[in-house]
């Protein structure tokens, strides 16, 4: 690793991005373009503090972050997903390595689909006729801070305290 550092604190910095994410698409049900901008704009900053070759590791990111847009975009085509959701996990595919990327949508899915029948409860509850949408944000910023902990969490304690 180039600057093991430079690594947590740009790994800190999308873990603040995520939040803020989750934040706004609670508050808004939007999650803004700069903010997604900003997240993909950091990723060459961390292929260069992690060390990444530009073949095959930064290819293989790109890669990744090009299919799942398009298959993202085909789920925002069908009205099943929001744009900036689809461009968030695109710029977060440029940070993860392939399986745990899968790793993600799999904890996004598992956590969108609790979110979405407790605030389905909470809608039938409260009696409202409005069509109900779900701050799917929330799933994705939960299962990106989950990869991030469980990758670099321990790592980044240890720095913090030695």
């Amino acid at each position: 690793m180039q600057g093991t550092y430079i690594v947590y604190g740009l790994v800190g910095a999308l873990a603040i991005a995520l939040l803020i994410a989750a934040f706004t698409d609670i508050r808004r049900r939007q999650i803004d373009n700069w903010l997604n901008a900003t997240v993909a704009a950091g990723a060459p900053l961390f292929w260069w503090a992690s060390g990444l070759s530009l073949w095959p590791d930064i290819a293989l990111q790109l890669g990744v972050a090009i299919i799942a847009f398009f298959a993202l975009t085909g789920l925002f085509a069908l009205k099943v997903m929001g744009g900036g959701d689809v461009k968030l996990l695109t710029a977060l595919a440029l940070w993860l390595p392939w399986l745990q990327f899968i790793q993600l949508l799999l904890i996004m899915s598992i956590a969108g689909g609790v979110l979405t029948v407790v605030m389905g409860m909470w809608h039938i509850m409260q009696r409202r006729k409005d069509r109900l949408k779900i701050p799917y944000g929330i799933a994705i910023s939960g299962a990106g801070l989950w990869i991030i902990g469980s990758t670099y969490g321990a790592g980044m304690a240890a720095a913090m305290v030695g």
